[in-house]
């Protein structure tokens, strides 16, 4: 007997095969769209990838075409010492530097004492150019440039609260102008090194601005900009900054902060001014002295420091930073060096480098007693004296 299987259709079937069907369907329409959010996602990151890439790599191209179609690098005569210094330099607007504990006209007492005690001949001194606004912007952003346009905030960034009062014209001239003469000084400095092993630019160090922004009595990056131009123009690939002010060197720091070519040793008092933590992660070397630190005890730690970073790493330039606040008595940098700690200071980085055989530029940087200018100019002579330096 055989029997046969008729299949038995009915309605409800109908419907749950259809239910299940719809149901992989929007399975399927789910997993296809999310397959497809991954691909134009995928494709969207690597296009905002390579457009970062791109923007980069144009960012760095531009900056080399800035620096290599630049003025402030020019020949120097052999009759003239590498010893950078402009009259342009020092800063007078209606008293209201005075308002300000820096002795804006340090720069040129430095000269006159060294020409005075016989060190150093009038005629042989260099004058720099002025950083044109496409020196600037190799460094600076076009938005902060156009910042200083505003005089309030130029008398927040050199902490002269009347200067906001002034026409901004009139702060150009005698406030940022001389701030842009000292900053062609810096730049020029690296390549006189390279040609004759050291240059010291009377003006300089202002270590507290950075490519966005300035404080503490500094309006550009000189540092920054003097590094960038070794790079491009002198072959240079490894620069060491021994920041030796009184206070952190906030402003290299964070331009430099992911930087590799660049190795900072940054001794500074951390109870002052900046606090800027941030950028202190960037300092390869940080030596903290405390208010209070006695000559004997300074050097001590410089020693040390200069042993640790000697093996650490091998310059080809040194960029000195040499402000002498850390003078006893100074009312900002709270240590208690004596004048001939200064002396013995900047001669214990001199040797340095020369032991490293890298090219030096030294920076005078902040320095808040009228006492300054004698103290850097006796050290100056010193250099010249102990043969580290020949005028």
């Amino acid at each position: 007997m055989t029997f046969r299987v008729t299949p038995v259709i009915t309605e409800s079937t109908r419907n749950l095969g259809k239910s299940t069907l719809y149901f992989f369907l929007t399975i399927a329409a789910i997993k296809a769209s999310h397959s497809l959010y991954r691909c134009i996602r995928s494709l969207t990151m690597s296009s905002s990838s390579s457009s970062t890439s791109n923007s980069t790599a144009d960012a760095s191209t531009l900056r080399r075409n800035r620096i290599l179609s630049s003025k402030v690098y020019f020949d120097v005569p052999l009759s003239k010492v590498p010893l950078i210094y402009s009259t342009a330099y020092d800063i007078s607007f209606l008293g209201m530097e005075k308002l300000h504990p820096f002795d804006s006209s340090k720069w040129g007492r430095i000269c006159r004492f060294l020409i005075v005690d016989g060190v150093l001949d009038k005629n042989s001194i260099i004058e720099p150019l002025e950083a044109s606004k496409d020196d600037l912007l190799v460094v600076h952003t076009e938005s902060y440039l156009s910042s200083l346009k505003s005089s309030a905030n130029v008398a927040m960034i050199i902490e002269v609260p009347p200067v906001a009062l002034l026409p901004n014209c009139l702060v150009q001239q005698k406030v940022l102008y001389p701030f842009r003469k000292q900053v062609g000084g810096t730049v020029l400095a690296a390549k006189l090194a390279k040609e004759r092993g050291w240059a010291i630019n009377v003006g300089g160090g202002f270590h507290h601005c950075c490519s966005e922004r300035g404080g503490g009595f500094c309006a550009y990056a000189d540092i920054s900009l003097c590094i960038h131009y070794a790079f491009n123009r002198l072959d240079i690939s490894k620069v060491m900054i021994i920041d030796l002010d009184a206070h952190q060197g906030n402003g290299h720091e964070r331009d430099f902060s992911n930087d590799r070519r660049v190795y900072i040793l940054d001794m500074y008092n951390p109870e002052i001014y900046p606090f800027d933590h941030e950028a202190r992660r960037y300092i390869d070397q940080k030596v903290e002295v405390v208010s209070g630190t006695t000559t004997d005890e300074y050097l001590v730690k410089l020693d040390e420091a200069l042993a640790v970073a000697g093996k650490m790493f091998d310059p080809e330039l040194v960029v000195f930073n040499a402000g002498t606040d850390i003078l006893d008595g100074d009312p900002l940098g709270r240590l208690k060096i004596s004048p001939d700690g200064i002396t013995s200071r900047d001669e214990k980085v001199f040797r340095f480098a020369r032991e490293k055989n890298a090219s030096l530029v030294m920076l005078t940087s902040g320095g808040y007693m009228k006492s300054s200018a004698r103290v850097i100019a006796d050290s100056i002579a010193n250099l010249s004296k102990q043969t580290l330096i020949n005028f």
